[in-house]
């Protein structure tokens, strides 16, 4: 069953509207012409550009999560083998999904799938891979890499129909990423659903594979990046920027004020230092798998830490790059086996 399909569109942005001339030197502001310091347009009370992005992020990923929860709650008849356990209305958990829910990269696994079906080359596999690579090991995004990523992502996503995408996510998490959940996070999130509570995955993945994953592990839903739709196509555009960072924890503050929840009786998750500003927007935050900046934040400010991770090669080679090494192989893998049939036919 294909999920629920949900337009969005990038909002316009109100210019600021100064009459008249202004004299030189000067630029529009809020409350009327300033002066441009430093020969650029800099306003120390005002959101930079990346900062606006992530919030569209959130607000976006926010919007649509809440938007499918409701119409799935609307359209779901009560079971009647077993009663639901007594909702708790106003306490949640939140995941972030690779090397947290996912063993390695979502986006990888994604990128196996589609390259498989040759909607992807080779080589953009291996770039992908590459890219996850140099990300794990040193802990760090790299702002070419990421921009990078964003544009092949759009390009292969622009003209194609939102509900193709949700399609292709149910059949590639059925072949691989199905054998890919950690057991031990499947369980904390079980524990969280058997207390009455929402539970919802946070991720940087298109929030069309975050919705199939959740919903396939019976979770209330997820939040993801957000491509703009039109009339069903996406339009090569996403709404703010890839969800992640600061965008992550806005999304989550964003949603909670749409479902009722208080922060502070609510748990995240994750492996990532990245994900620190979620992680310090709940009550409880837990180290799932850490990478080793956030595994030292989680020993300073006390939070738990969990770690599923059964090859403990960090004395040779550490676990980052062992993860990142996993994530690889799974793609060269892939590349393979694509030359070895093309080996055949021919």
């Amino acid at each position: 069953m294909v999920p629920r399909q949900v337009e969005v569109q990038v909002p316009e942005r109100p210019e600021s509207k100064v009459s008249g001339l202004l004299p030189a030197g000067f630029v529009p502001g809020r409350f009327g012409a300033r002066p441009l310091v430093g020969g650029r347009n800099r306003n120390p009370f005002r959101p930079s550009d990346a900062e606006v992005r992530a919030n569209l992020a959130g607000e976006a990923s926010a919007d649509v999560a809440h938007a499918l929860h409701e119409a799935e709650e609307s359209s779901t008849e009560p079971a009647d083998d077993e009663p639901a356990p007594p909702p708790d209305l106003t306490a949640a958990a939140f995941f972030d999904v690779d090397n947290t829910m996912v063993q390695g990269a979502s986006i990888i696994h994604f990128a196996r799938g589609l390259a498989a079906r040759k909607y992807l080359k080779t080589s953009d596999l291996v770039d992908f891979a590459w890219k996850q690579v140099k990300f794990r090991v040193s802990g760090k995004e790299n702002s070419e890499d990421v921009a990078s990523g964003r544009e092949k992502a759009l390009t292969f996503i622009a003209g194609r129909s939102t509900a193709e995408l949700a399609r292709l996510g149910e059949e590639i998490y059925d072949e691989i990423i199905a054998d890919k959940i950690w057991p031990g996070t499947r369980a904390l999130a079980q524990m969280h659903l058997d207390a009455g509570q929402q539970v919802w995955l946070v991720t940087a993945t298109p929030v069309e594979l975050a919705q199939v994953i959740a919903k396939r592990l019976g979770l209330t839903g997820a939040l993801g990046t957000v491509a703009e739709s039109k009339d069903g196509l996406f339009t090569g555009r996403l709404v703010g920027d890839i969800l992640h960072g600061a965008g992550k924890a806005h999304a989550v503050r964003s949603l909670a004020i749409r479902e009722g929840l208080n922060l502070r009786r609510c748990t995240a998750y994750s492996d990532s230092y990245n994900d620190a500003p979620m992680l310090s927007l709940v009550g409880t935050a837990v180290a799932i798998n850490p990478d080793s900046d956030l595994r030292e934040l989680a020993k300073n400010r006390g939070w738990e830490i969990r770690d599923f991770r059964t090859a403990r090669k960090a004395a040779k080679i550490g676990v980052p790059t062992a993860l990142a090494l996993g994530a690889a192989g799974g793609a060269v893998a892939a590349v393979i086996t694509r030359r070895r049939e093309h080996l055949l036919a021919s």
